[in-house]
């Protein structure tokens, strides 16, 4: 066991300071990177050391390698932590930091390249007896081909870039006669936002729910699950409330989700905080893989709470050769809800960048603010608009939305328009409250 005395930081806003606060309750010095944007950014005061990389845009400062490298080495950091977004699922980046001898606190390249390619991952997971939604085998080559397996499998059916991610690069196609203006469609986008056209097929679930296992593998072959979580309030693919439990499985629905996420992560050696991404049809009980996300997702914090386990605290522990806790001992209780707070219009959800002129963060038992912003604070137009997540934890589902309700009517932020009044109308949508909607559901109405 080798132990990491000094982590880099390699991301921005609230992950950043969510990881430098574990990294320094830990006993270890916590180094941050960050633009010429985020130079007044919470993070990079509380740092023990801060090194600027590059300017506003992504591509010169939180993608720029060889910068992030350089950081390294003129801070003497062991080790890196990726976070979300950026460089945390590229494999090149993890190659690069073996050779420089740093530690990338994350999966291997190897279990990274086998579900980075969302076509390839489903035909791993079919080899492992994981269920999945039918569909083509791998990449679709053309409009005919496409044209043909979707007569095959039955409309609806749903194009799907296979480096995708953040619902981009995906069209529903509903009828055949869309299916070729929409495969270019979805191609485009694929080609501009990942470099890669690459597309694959599968049936389009009509009502599905969106429910997620967080798994955690260590690097002596032991895998443990840290529960569910139902994120299946979406718009445009993007996730807006997270909650755990999903309450509408049944006990043996959740028993046999939770088996197969670990027998997953185990067929493909996986050493470190995971995601496997299930669509669940309520009506015949079945739940279908879709992806898995190597990395910690925006939504860790709702497990964190349910299992009282410091989710990077214990990525740091598996990167040093820590062994896992066994699964007897994680305990499960209560209800967590995440709303997800970003810089933007509630009603048309447009960005809306710029200085925050009052911010006043919610309090109260159980009540969690992950957040990087403060009273003039300069939100940057550069990077994705998510300024904030409130996290509330209590007994149950009910309790934890009134607390949600209470939390939100706490949280103030002037100066710019965010998200908050489109959650505080959710906590009181009775479709939400009764836990009757779907991933659809905010396109519908």
């Amino acid at each position: 066991m080798k132990e990491l005395k000094k982590i880099l930081i390699a991301n921005r806003g609230e992950i950043a300071l969510r990881a430098l606060r574990t990294i320094q309750e830990m006993g270890k010095q916590a180094i941050v990177v960050h633009s010429t944007a985020d130079q007044d950014a919470l993070y990079v005061k509380y740092a023990d050391a801060s090194v600027c990389i590059g300017g506003p845009r992504s591509s010169d400062s939180y993608l720029n390698i060889p910068a992030i490298i350089t950081a390294c080495e003129l801070t003497e950091a062991d080790a890196i932590f990726p976070g979300y977004g950026f460089l945390s699922e590229s494999q090149n980046f993890v190659e690069i930091c073996a050779k420089h001898g740093i530690k990338f606190i994350g999966p291997s390249v190897e279990a990274m390249t086998l579900m980075s390619d969302k076509s390839k991952a489903k035909q791993v997971m079919m080899r492992a007896g994981i269920p999945v939604v039918p569909g083509s085998d791998g990449a679709i080559a053309s409009v005919e081909e496409a044209r043909k397996l979707a007569a095959e499998i039955g409309y609806p059916v749903i194009i799907k870039a296979a480096a995708g991610g953040g619902g981009r690069g995906m069209r529903v196609v509903e009828r055949e006669e869309d299916i070729e203006k929409l495969f270019w469609s979805a191609e485009s986008e694929a080609m501009s936002a990942f470099g890669d056209g690459t597309m694959y097929m599968e049936k389009y679930i009509t009502n599905p729910r969106h429910i997620e296992v967080q798994v955690l593998g260590d690097e002596h072959g032991h895998v443990v699950h840290i529960g569910e979580r139902d994120c299946s309030m979406q718009r445009r693919h993007q996730k807006l409330i997270e909650e755990s439990p999903a309450v509408i499985l049944d006990e043996p629905t959740r028993k046999s989700l939770h088996e197969t996420a670990v027998r997953a992560a185990k067929a493909i050696g996986y050493a470190s905080a995971g995601t496997f991404e299930f669509l669940y049809d309520g009506k015949d009980k079945k739940f279908y893989f879709i992806e898995m996300n190597t990395r910690l997702q925006v939504e860790h914090t709702v497990s964190e709470m349910r299992s009282g386990l410091d989710l990077i605290e214990w990525m740091i522990r598996i990167a040093q050769g820590e062994k896992l806790l066994p699964q007897s001992e994680i305990k499960f209780s209560g209800h967590a809800l995440e709303c997800r707070i970003t810089a933007e219009d509630s009603k048309s959800f447009m960005p809306n960048p710029g200085k925050i002129t009052k911010y006043v963060a919610p309090g109260g038992r159980n009540v969690r603010m992950d957040s990087h912003v403060y009273e003039g604070y300069s939100v940057p137009p550069y990077y994705d608009s998510m300024i904030g997540k409130l996290i509330v934890y209590d007994k149950d589902r009910t309790r934890a939305i009134a607390k949600m309700k209470v939390a939100l009517d706490e949280l103030i932020i002037g100066g710019i328009k965010s998200t908050r009044d489109f959650h505080l109308m959710m906590m009181n949508n009775p479709d939400f409250l009764s836990n009757n909607y779907d991933t659809n559901y905010l396109a519908k109405h």
